[in-house]
């Protein structure tokens, strides 16, 4: 069992549900994340149809065990090409979230699924409900990018 780096105390009470994205506090919004790790999985989006399909080769940043990113505080440092989610961008960017992702589903006015650590009440029902990356993906550094495709998974 891993312990949660997200700190969920204190938190107004189902605040995803009766406060509007942008105006969530920053604990607040970094609380709707449900460490499954989905959104650090590489994407391919196809240009003239504009779907996208997801891979299991992961960002190298990417802790396959704890399906939290290694660097998060100073990610784009290393990679500036990462996206930053904020309420500011989730409208540009919620179509190639996971469909699972909390702040896609909030976004599209959806509930959260019962193993979100904000209804569970553990970071660990993520992993336990087969939600999570946990224990499947492959580095990027060991996959060139035009094999991506042999990789290409069902939608999340």
């Amino acid at each position: 069992m891993s312990d949660d780096p997200i700190k969920r105390d204190g938190l107004r009470d189902l605040f995803w549900e009766k406060v509007p994205l942008k105006n969530l506090a920053p604990k607040e919004w970094e609380a709707l994340c449900d460490g499954c790790g989905k959104c650090c999985l590489n994407k391919l989006e196809d240009p003239d149809t504009g779907e996208v399909a997801f891979t299991r080769v992961a960002c190298r940043l990417l802790d396959n065990e704890t399906c939290r990113c290694g660097q998060y505080d100073i990610r784009l440092q290393f990679l500036p090409e990462c996206v930053h989610l904020n309420p500011q961008n989730i409208s540009k960017v919620a179509y190639w979230m996971p469909s699972t992702c909390a702040y896609r589903l909030v976004y599209e006015g959806k509930p959260l699924y019962d193993w979100h650590p904000l209804i569970s009440g553990t970071a660990e029902t993520v992993h336990d409900a087969g939600q999570s990356v946990r224990g499947w993906t492959v580095p990027e550094f060991e996959v060139p990018e035009e094999e991506w495709e042999d990789h290409i998974i069902e939608d999340l």
